[in-house]
C-alpha cells in the first residue's frame, strides 16, 4: 500500500524553497545510488524535476537495513515518508530523514543498465528508453520542452496564427525525391498498369501520397488569407544519410509571412534566434551549466555571444571571394556555383567572423524551384543562417509571387505541375510578395547542449537502418 494517495512536491519545488525548520515530506521518485553502513543507508532520490538528486537518509532502528539492501537499487520506484531536515552546514541543503517508504517497481541489479558510473551517448542511444532516467537526457529534454514552449510564445505574442498542416502530401516541397511513401496497397502484389506502372488510382487517395518533407507550401496558402502565420511539426526525409546531422523525423518550425521581403525576413530571422538563445540563459541555466561541464566548454559563450553581437550578413558571391582567399586547403573545391559545405560554413562562422552568419542571394541552380528569381537571373532571394559548430542552422527565402515566372521554373526542373495546382492558384489571385523560413529544432538544440548527434536531442529517433 502507497504511503500517500496524492502526489507530494517535486524536488525542484523543495530545493526551490527548502523548509527553514523540520517537517513532515512525502516525494516520489527513482533510486540513483545508495550507500550503506552499520547504522544508516544513504539514497539519492531523483524525481526528474531537477538535476539535483535528494538525499535520504534510513537509520536502520526504523527501516532494517536487509529490506533496504534487498529493495533499494538503483533503479527502483519508491514513495518515500519522512522529515525534511534544512543541512546547511552540509553541502546539501536538506535532506529527508526517512520513517517509511513503499517500493512501486523494483529494478534487478544484475541486468538494469543503468548503474553510477558514467555511460557514453553511444551506449545510451541503444537504451533510449532509458535515456530520460541520467541527468544528461533529463537536461535536454528539459530543455527541449522549454524551447518548444519559447517557439509559441515567440511567435503568439507578434501576431502570427498557429496553423496545422498535411503530415500527408501528395508532392515533394524541396524537389529532392527523397519522401517516404504511404500506400494502402498490397506490397507482396502491388497492382501494376499494363505499362507496368503503379495502379495509384487503386491506392487509399487515388494517386501518391508521401510523409511531407516541410509544412511550407500549405503554410504559404495560408498566409495569403491570415496575413502572418507558423508550422511546428514533424517532418520527414527518406535520405539515407549515416551522419550525426541527419534524421528521417524531426520537428521544424516554419514561419510564413506576407508582405515580407528578404531583408525583413532576415530579421525576423536573426530576431528569433536571439530570443531563442536568451530563453535558453534565462530559464535553464541548471542544465545549461551541467551540459557545459559536461559536454562543451565554450557552450555558455556561445549562446550568450548569439545574444549579444549583431550577425554578419554577406552574400554568397562575397563568401565565395573569402574563402578562396582564405589560404585554407578545404576537401570540397570552392567555386561560384557550388553549393556550401559543412567545412566552409564552420570557417565562416568559427574562423573569419567568430559569430554567426547571415549568407543570401544563392546561386539560382542550387536552390529550391519556389524561391523568387533576382533581376541578375543567376541567384535567387535566398539565405542560410549560420550557426558555430553546426553550420546551417536556418534557410529561407522570399517566395516567388509571380505565376509566369514560377512556372517557367517548374517546367525547367521537370516537375508535374498538377500537385502543385492550389500553390499556383495563390499566384493568380492577390498575389503578394511573400516570405519564410525553416528552423529544425534539433539543429537548434544541438548549439544549445553542446552534444554533436542530433539523435541526443529528440527522445525516439528514427534514422536511416535504426528507430529507437
Amino acid at each position: 500500500m502507497a504511503v500517500a494517495s496524492v502526489p507530494g512536491k517535486t524536488l525542484a519545488e523543495l530545493f526551490l524553497s527548502p523548509p527553514r525548520q523540520a517537517e513532515p515530506c512525502v516525494v516520489r521518485g527513482w533510486v540513483r545510488t545508495r550507500r550503506t553502513t552499520r547504522t544508516v543507508s544513504f539514497v539519492e532520490l531523483q524525481d526528474g524535476s531537477t538535476l539535483r538528486a535528494l538525499q535520504v537518509v534510513f537509520a536502520h532502528d526504523r527501516v532494517p537495513r536487509e529490506r533496504i539492501e534487498a529493495e533499494l537499487h538503483t533503479g527502483a520506484a519508491v514513495e518515500i515518508a519522512g522529515l525534511l531536515v534544512p543541512t546547511p552546514d552540509r553541502p546539501q541543503p536538506l535532506e529527508l530523514q526517512a520513517e517509511r517508504y513503499h517500493l512501486y517497481g523494483p529494478a534487478d541489479p544484475t541486468t538494469y543498465p543503468l548503474q553510477k558510473k558514467a555511460h557514453s551517448l553511444e551506449f545510451l542511444r541503444e537504451i533510449a528508453h532509458l535515456r530520460a532516467r541520467t541527468r544528461t537526457f533529463q537536461a535536454v529534454f528539459r530543455l527541449r520542452s522549454g524551447i518548444s514552449f519559447a517557439i509559441h510564445e515567440y511567435f503568439q505574442t507578434r501576431g502570427f496564427v498557429y496553423v496545422h498542416t498535411p503530415i500527408l502530401t501528395p508532392s515533394d516541397c524541396e524537389g529532392a525525391g527523397q519522401l517516404f511513401c504511404v500506400t494502402t496497397l498490397p506490397l507482396a502484389q502491388v497492382p501494376k498498369r499494363p505499362d507496368g506502372q503503379v495502379a495509384y488510382e487503386r491506392d487509399f487517395f487515388g494517386r501518391p501520397a508521401y510523409l511531407t518533407v516541410s509544412g511550407q507550401l500549405e503554410a504559404e496558402l495560408l498566409a495569403m488569407g491570415l496575413g502572418k502565420v507558423y508550422t511546428f511539426g514533424p517532418t520527414f526525409r527518406a535520405e539515407p544519410s549515416h551522419t550525426p546531422r541527419h534524421l528521417a523525423e524531426f520537428w521544424m518550425i516554419e514561419p510564413e509571412m506576407a508582405f515580407y521581403d528578404l531583408a525583413a525576413t532576415m530579421d525576423l530571422a536573426e530576431d528569433f534566434l536571439k530570443f531563442l538563445a536568451r530563453y535558453a540563459l534565462t530559464h535553464y541555466t541548471e542544465e545549461l551549466a551541467f551540459l557545459a561541464e559536461r559536454y562543451e566548454p565554450n557552450l555558455l559563450p556561445e549562446i550568450e555571444a548569439v545574444v549579444q553581437a549583431p550577425f554578419l550578413r554577406l552574400s554568397y558571391t562575397e563568401v565565395i571571394e573569402i574563402l578562396q582567399k582564405s589560404g585554407k586547403n578545404f576537401t570540397f573545391p570552392v567555386s561560384w556555383g557550388s553549393d556550401l559545405q559543412a567545412e566552409h560554413e564552420r570557417y565562416l562562422v568559427e574562423e573569419y567572423a567568430r559569430k554567426p552568419v547571415m549568407v543570401y542571394n544563392y546561386p539560382r541552380a542550387i536552390k529550391a524551384f519556389y524561391m523568387r528569381q533576382n533581376e541578375d537571373g543567376a541567384t535567387v532571394a535566398s539565405f542560410d543562417v549560420l550557426f558555430p559548430r553546426i553550420g546551417e542552422i536556418i534557410g529561407g527565402s522570399q517566395r516567388e509571387e509571380r505565376y509566369d515566372v514560377l512556372v517557367r521554373r517548374m517546367q525547367e526542373l521537370g516537375m508535374d505541375l498538377f500537385p502543385y495546382k492550389g500553390y499556383l492558384d495563390i499566384r493568380r489571385y492577390g498575389s503578394v510578395p511573400h516570405s519564410g523560413f525553416g528552423l529544425g529544432l534539433e539543429r537548434l538544440l544541438l548549439f544549445l547542449t553542446g552534444l554533436t548527434n542530433v539523435r541526443d536531442v529528440i527522445p525516439f529517433f528514427r534514422a536511416a537502418g535504426q528507430m529507437a
